[in-house]
């Protein structure tokens, strides 16, 4: 009898057990979010979990903003003891090398020009002469042409490296006529911008430099020259600002931010356009998309058709409307769900 009853206390416990494992599971199971239409619409069970993503409305507005750009001064000109050229003082070594090398051969290149080969010339004109008078040798004749087809020959080699000196010399920025030709007391400001920003920025939009040692003194310029290169890897491209600086404070080698104000044009004369956060857009196969909440728990994807960008906001010109509340906190999360990542 005892050890029947011991039986049923066993099992009584078991029971026991298995009954509040099973309530356990019912209380903490999660249904999780809904993804229909394809991962178009993702539906969440309580307005707790849909809170976490955070959104703002868009509307028409202007896109405009300050795209900020990181430089330095890349070179500053100041006269020369000598009384000769003035002489430019660069930040990068190399560009430097350039300069003074691109110097050099330009004067040989003068030289070889107006003085070797016109010389060698008069002289192939005076042994033709004797030669067809009997006066020289076929000798005498093929070594004046020798000589004058060498001259032509430095020419040519002094040339080539002076195109890439030049090569050089632009592919920081810098053009070398503008340098032989600027006037001491100048500084040149070199910046980088992406290359989407190109259609902002062009030759002589207005900007504000502020040095890193002088940062209570804001400095007005305009943009002088944009590079005629991309960098490959970067895709940023530079631009030169000329600033002036007679007192001699500015010196090469100084960080710099160039500030630009700048609006992005309207497509067909609006007077406005929807914009949005950068943090809202992802792409997929090379499709733009945005999250908009539609209700206090539903998400739709839309593929939206993008434009300019100024600082962290893009032009969107298809597939928003007024009044939109875009996800623009958690959109990478919305991403995994929507396209089963």
């Amino acid at each position: 009898m005892q050890r029947i009853t011991g039986y049923f206390l066993v099992a009584s416990l078991l029971l026991a057990g298995c009954g509040q494992k099973e309530h356990k599971k019912e209380v903490t199971d999660d249904p999780g979010p809904a993804i229909t239409n394809n991962g178009q619409q993702i539906t969440f069970p309580d307005t707790a979990s849909a809170n976490f993503f955070i959104t703002e409305p868009v509307g028409d507005s202007t896109l405009s903003g300050t795209l900020h750009a990181p430089g330095k001064v890349a070179a500053t000109v100041v006269r020369s003891q000598e009384g000769a050229q003035n002489v430019v003082l660069f930040d990068n070594p190399d560009l430097e090398s350039d300069y003074t090398q691109l110097v050099q051969h330009k004067i040989n290149v003068n030289h070889i020009e107006e003085i070797n080969i016109k010389q060698r010339k008069i002289e192939l004109d005076r042994t033709q002469d004797l030669f067809d008078h009997g006066a020289a040798s076929g000798k005498d004749l093929l070594e004046a042409k020798s000589n004058l087809a060498m001259e032509q020959t430095n020419l040519a080699n002094e040339k080539a490296q002076l195109i890439q000196h030049e090569s050089g010399l632009k592919s920081g920025g810098f053009d070398p006529e503008i340098l032989r030709a600027t006037a001491p007391g100048n500084a040149f400001v070199i910046c980088d911008i992406p290359e989407t920003q190109l259609s902002n920025v062009s030759k002589g939009t207005a900007c504000t430099v502020i040095l890193s040692s002088f940062p209570d003194k804001p400095l007005a310029g305009k943009v002088e020259a944009i590079a005629d290169v991309i960098d490959n890897v970067t895709r940023m491209v530079k631009l030169r600002i000329r600033l002036s600086a007679p007192d001699s404070e500015i010196r090469a080698g100084m960080f710099a931010m160039v500030n630009f104000t700048v609006t992005a044009s309207n497509k067909a004369g609006a007077t406005g356009s929807i914009n949005v956060s950068r943090d809202a857009l992802i792409t997929a196969e090379g499709v733009n998309y945005v999250f908009v909440k539609t209700t206090p728990t539903t998400f739709i994807r839309k593929q939206v058709s993008t434009g300019q960008q100024i600082g962290d906001r893009v032009a969107v010109y298809n597939g928003l409307q007024n009044g939109d509340n875009v996800v623009i906190k958690g959109v990478m999360q919305l991403k995994g769900l929507s396209f089963g990542y």
